[in-house]
């Protein structure tokens, strides 16, 4: 018998998904802003952004928040099957890493799927053989995955032609946190912020 090809989106589809990625990313971005302003700043937002969480790296390692202590943390929600907007802003992370040059060391760019279903660690390994080498790359089941993106208030949904499609887009948020030396929320970068932009951020921090 033989295998049924994957179903594409169709282009109707795509386009619906590209709506609310950009509906989406706005919502959500004033969410992240309005929970800082809320907290009154950096230093007292630090309870609504970013929390603990226990998945595994692309080496098939258990690794936790608290395995980042005494660093600071670049964190990004993706998945590797995106598109683009991920491979974009990898290689902005990427490039803010070789920037750093010596302090690139202080620094542990992570970057957690969204997609845990495709994101295996075998996946995720390969796919960031193409990035930094700085870069941890985090999957775990789907209930840990839906726990670490609650605690930094990360947005994300499969979008299917039907349910048992294995070719599909998720559609997510995308903002790059840094986070202080003990985990806690100093600021986010969007897709506007060059590597420049946060690598001034970053040294401000060291």
């Amino acid at each position: 018998m033989s295998k049924k090809a994957p179903r594409r989106p169709s282009i109707l589809a795509v386009i619906a998904i590209a709506a609310v990625v950009a509906i989406g990313g706005v919502l959500a971005l004033r969410w992240v802003e309005m929970s800082a302003d809320r907290a009154g700043g950096v230093s007292s937002g630090r309870a609504l952004i970013g929390g603990p969480f226990a998945l595994n790296d692309q080496t098939g390692k258990p690794v936790t928040d608290q395995d980042f202590r005494g660093r600071l943390m670049l964190v990004y929600f993706g998945y590797t099957f995106c598109p683009d907007v991920c491979p974009t802003d990898l290689q902005k992370i990427s490039a803010v890493m070789e920037m750093l040059g010596p302090d690139a060391d202080k620094v542990a760019p992570v970057f957690i799927t969204v997609d845990p279903e495709r994101d295996t660690t075998d996946q995720m390994a390969r796919y960031l053989s193409l990035f930094n080498d700085h870069i941890t790359g985090l999957t775990g089941t789907p209930e840990a995955i839906a726990a670490a993106a609650k605690e930094y208030r990360v947005y994300y949904q499969a979008v299917r032609d039907d349910a048992s499609a294995t070719d599909y887009l998720v559609d997510h948020s995308a903002f790059i946190y840094l986070m202080d030396r003990e985990g806690a929320y100093l600021t986010h970068f969007n897709r506007g912020d060059t590597p420049d932009t946060i690598v001034a951020a970053i040294k401000q921090r060291l």
